[in-house]
């Protein structure tokens, strides 16, 4: 049988500290949280694996949906320097994990989740947990009825960074997001100022992607 707590103690010294986690809150909040509450029961063996752990959405049309490797979502947190004050949204939360890490350090999350057999998981597993809010809907919108926020967090790459998110983001509020068309992309951390966004590369990540948020085409013309 698994020794869950030795295994999230070892993820926590071998894929989040070496990896310029310096955020105590990050780490504690890491260390408590257990993971393997948060994957299907027959993959709980390998929840704290140091990379993605398949997920089982109730609609597959989008792609594969996974709860995302520590090390990358704690490299996300840590740039996206979530105060305790901070309103957070959380999209693509899959199961709740990554709300739940969040929770142990901002007062508000709302977790959107555009799957229903995740969201319903979600909210089976942070009953109990104060100051999270499960919203189900689609990602590319936010949750315009609870703007704005200071932090948002996307838990899955996507092609593009949807507008609707920046408009929900407060003045000074800060947006992490891998972002890419391909496996590996690059994590970008968007500040906004006034009406103003800055976007700055941080790291290179190889996460699963979230479902309808691919880059929008331009339209063909003769």
């Amino acid at each position: 049988m698994t020794d869950f707590s030795a295994a999230r103690l070892n993820m926590v010294e071998s894929q989040v500290r070496p990896n310029g986690i310096t955020d105590r809150r990050i780490i504690a909040a890491v260390e408590r949280v257990p993971r393997e509450v948060f994957v299907p029961e027959s993959r709980r063996a390998v929840a704290y694996m140091d990379e993605d752990v398949p997920l089982e959405p109730a609609d597959t049309s989008g792609g594969p949906r996974a709860l995302i490797e520590v090390m990358a979502f704690a490299r996300m947190l840590q740039h996206a320097a979530i105060r305790p004050e901070d309103r957070v949204l959380v999209v693509g939360a899959g199961t709740g994990y990554g709300a739940a890490v969040i929770a142990a350090i901002a007062q508000h999350t709302v977790a959107l989740e555009c799957d229903a057999a995740l969201a319903a998981s979600a909210r089976h597993n942070l009953e109990g947990v104060a100051g999270v809010n499960v919203v189900e809907g689609p990602l590319a919108a936010g949750v315009s009825g609870d703007k704005p926020f200071d932090v948002i967090v996307a838990e899955g790459r996507v092609e593009e960074v949807p507008q609707a998110w920046l408009d929900q983001l407060a003045d000074g509020g800060r947006l992490i997001a891998v972002v890419g068309e391909a496996a590996m992309a690059k994590a970008c951390l968007h500040t906004k100022s006034g009406s103003a966004i800055a976007v700055r590369p941080v790291f290179d990540a190889s996460i699963a992607a979230l479902p309808g948020l691919r880059k929008k085409k331009p339209a063909f013309s003769f």
